[in-house]
């Protein structure tokens, strides 16, 4: 026979009713008695009916995500971060993707309606009016890198401004002048922000050189477009910041197959510091974006907005970046 929350009761010597508040994390029960029936429900291997546990709390103990891709580094360490944080309380994740496509986001927003407790929204077609559209009201959202302020949401945003504008800063440190920048896609936030530190940073640190802006769209395949452009300049930059790491490394790849060294030819530097940054050759001077600690963050924040209705929703939080310098524009 299936062993019961009775039973777990009965050999915990405490009420049915602790036992639930124990496994739901109620603040209410001691730690010594969540320990105790911790471990008794471990030993008889004791498993809650997730229906019963969902009709009582009205809650799924499910979080859904909706995020532009599902492919690259970068969302693969963010849904993993998302991901150990959600089972580290115990929650399951939904993960879908809009592929770019507004159509698609809204469909996945109304798939996961009455299928998750909340939700972590990173998207560029989220506004306002989208998200009162397609989401019931009142259910738990936390935004990522997104540009909605003051609209009753949760935020959670990349210091993308000022990422750029540090490695252009020490890119002009290490001088530099003619600094081309490999934008990332059209009406995405990341890259608006870090096109508009690349700006602000040649404006202050190198006034006078030119702002040479190459088409991109955060994929490999683009940033070696890029990089086959600039070796037809007849002028060529001295340094070239890919807007995000996958780029950079398909420009290095364009770079060494025309037989220019980097760094002794051209600087190179990304954005993101994604595994692959570390092992490229030679290695990517880059902006760390600690990007599993950003998922579990999220994870966190939108816990606590459903645990708590009350907490402040409107109020963004900015995550710090950090310059991370490598062999591939120089290690002083």
């Amino acid at each position: 026979m299936a062993v019961t929350i009775k039973d777990v009761a009965r050999e915990a010597r405490v009420s049915v009713a602790s036992v639930s508040r124990a496994l739901n994390g109620h603040t209410s029960v001691t730690d010594q008695t969540r320990l105790r029936i911790m471990r008794v429900a471990e030993e008889l291997r004791y498993i809650p009916h997730g229906a019963a546990r969902s009709l009582i709390t009205r809650r799924t103990q499910t979080i859904g995500a909706l995020l532009p891709d599902l492919h690259g580094e970068f969302f693969s360490e963010l849904i993993r971060g998302v991901d150990l944080a959600a089972r580290a309380r115990g929650l399951h994740l939904l993960v879908s993707s809009s592929h770019g496509d507004a159509s698609e986001a809204a469909a996945a927003l109304r798939a996961m309606q009455g299928r998750v407790d909340g939700l972590l929204v990173m998207s560029p077609h989220v506004d306002a009016s989208f998200l009162r559209d397609h989401l019931p009201v009142g259910l738990p959202i936390v935004l990522l890198n997104t540009p909605i302020k003051g609209q009753h949401y949760a935020a959670l945003n990349i210091d993308n401004f000022g990422g750029a504008y540090a490695m252009v800063r020490h890119l002009v440190a290490r001088g530099h002048r003619r600094i081309a920048l490999i934008a990332g896609p059209e009406n995405n936030f990341d890259a608006a922000e870090r096109l508009r530190g690349y700006r602000s940073a040649m404006e202050k640190f190198a006034p006078g050189s030119p702002v040479q802006v190459l088409p991109g769209d955060f994929t490999e395949e683009s940033g070696y477009r890029a990089g086959k452009q600039l070796l037809e300049l007849k002028v060529r930059p001295q340094a070239v910041f890919g807007a995000n790491d996958i780029m950079a490394a398909g420009c290095l790849f364009a770079l060494r197959e025309a037989g220019v060294r980097v760094p002794q030819d051209i600087a190179l530097a990304g954005f993101d510091d994604i595994p692959i940054a570390h092992f490229v050759s030679p290695p990517l001077t880059t902006v760390r974006v600690r990007i599993a600690d950003l998922g579990a963050r999220a994870l966190g924040r939108l816990v606590a907005v459903i645990e708590d209705a009350a907490t402040e929703r409107d109020q963004m939080q900015m995550v710090d970046t950090e310059l991370v310098v490598r062999q591939s524009c120089g290690t002083s």
